[in-house]
């Protein structure tokens, strides 16, 4: 539906050029996927998370959050218990702006900005009790396809006999739970280019019981094996920016040669969301990934088959960790000086994605079809008259409604 000139008119979800107008209705809500703490509440910390007080959170800020946790193994039953609540609280319709639950790890094979703590590698048992709570509302959890692998953090420590990645990608999917890829080794980019795929057809050939893709990916260009350099956060850095991008010709990059062009791993997985197998996530804040750069691979993968992620969190205290910030730009670090999460909220980057040129209705399916096709398939936003949504002014700024 479309808001012009005070009227409503119907069309597909979609949205006119802000330009020239007076502004448009979108009969939905931005979708914050890969949230990790609104206000003073670090999610990862579930025991303290009032639910009831973090849909009013969203509820004001107009989104529908998707928070996004890190799990210690000495805490999964209580995970468990947590999800139930979710669950049914979620089910009383107490939580309508709190659309799912989401883990980041724990079969992490390269840290980043992981909590050491978090990372582990779940027994058969564990797996098991992390795929029940994909009925719950856990719609997917971040592991690195290549964490089995040799130049894994945790290949050294797994037992004889540990399953496979299809066993594990199996045994998700089939309970709803969608494994989202992320964090590489940068051992062996082709290896982990053929993991990716090894994933996506164990989740392909899986008996999924819902709809919309069954995988997705963490951050794209962060935490992989890249023949770019595909951020400039530093004042060093940014003095050499223009030049650095210039030479990579983004123009010219294409589906056939993005292995040569960015690396195996990123091509993979821009090549498989172009083809709608995955969706692809990406954070547009300027400082996870370098503006041009991200707003090429929406180019190539299809603004509908990708998603802005904020990776937020709002506190300084996350999983553990306490963060800090630098002078030059808007990032959380850790004490070891590796990013951990970003600070700018949906809109900030909705801002952002507008101003490099992006057409509205590429920037909504960034920012929110994308995300209800993949995660909320049920959700109806042709209706003549949805239960939600917002106005977009014509400076762009938004107003919720419903």
């Amino acid at each position: 539906m479309i808001w012009n000139e005070g009227r409503l008119t119907v069309a597909e979800p979609a949205a006119a050029d802000v330009a020239g107008s007076d502004g448009y209705f979108v009969p939905s809500l931005p979708v914050e996927v890969h949230c990790h703490g609104l206000g003073d509440v670090d999610f990862s910390d579930f025991s303290r998370m009032d639910l009831k007080q973090l849909n009013e959170a969203a509820r004001g800020e107009g989104i529908v959050c998707i928070p996004t946790l890190y799990l210690r193994q000495e805490r999964l039953d209580d995970f468990v218990v947590f999800m139930r609540e979710f669950s049914q609280m979620r089910d009383d319709g107490t939580l309508p702006y709190v659309g799912a639950m989401a883990l980041e790890g724990p079969l992490v094979a390269s840290f980043g900005g992981t909590p050491a703590s978090s990372v582990w590698a779940p027994s058969r048992e564990e797996w098991a009790k992390l795929a029940s709570c994909g009925p719950l509302g856990l719609v997917y959890l971040m592991l690195s396809p290549d964490a089995l692998t040799p130049g894994s953090y945790v290949a050294p420590s797994l037992p004889a006999g540990y399953p496979d990645l299809e066993w594990i990608v199996t045994t998700l999917v089939e309970a709803g739970v969608r494994p989202a890829l992320g964090h590489f080794t940068r051992e062996d980019p082709q290896l982990g280019a053929d993991c990716v795929e090894t994933a996506i057809g164990a989740a392909e050939a899986a008996d999924f019981p819902g709809d919309g893709v069954r995988v997705i990916t963490d951050h794209l260009f962060n935490e992989m094996p890249l023949l770019i350099k595909h951020a400039f956060r530093t004042s060093r850095a940014k003095a050499e920016r223009d030049r650095v991008i210039a030479s990579y010709d983004l123009p010219s990059w294409n589906l056939a040669d993005l292995h040569e062009q960015i690396g195996p791993v990123p091509a993979t997985i821009i090549r498989a969301a172009h083809a709608g197998r995955i969706t692809a996530c990406l954070n547009f804040d300027g400082e996870h990934v370098d503006f041009a750069i991200a707003r090429r691979a929406v180019e190539l993968a299809g603004p509908s088959n990708m998603m802005l992620m904020t990776d937020r969190s709002d506190t300084a205290n996350l999983g553990g960790q306490h963060l800090h910030r630098e002078a030059e730009n808007s990032l959380w670090y850790q004490h070891e000086g590796v990013v951990a999460a970003g600070t700018q909220p949906i809109d900030k980057q909705i801002a952002n994605v507008r101003s490099l040129g992006v057409p509205e209705s590429d920037i909504w399916h960034l920012v929110s079809f994308t995300a209800h096709r993949t995660f909320f398939p049920e959700a109806d936003l042709l209706s003549k008259a949805p239960e939600r949504g917002c106005f977009v002014l014509g400076d762009g700024k938004r107003i919720a409604v419903g």
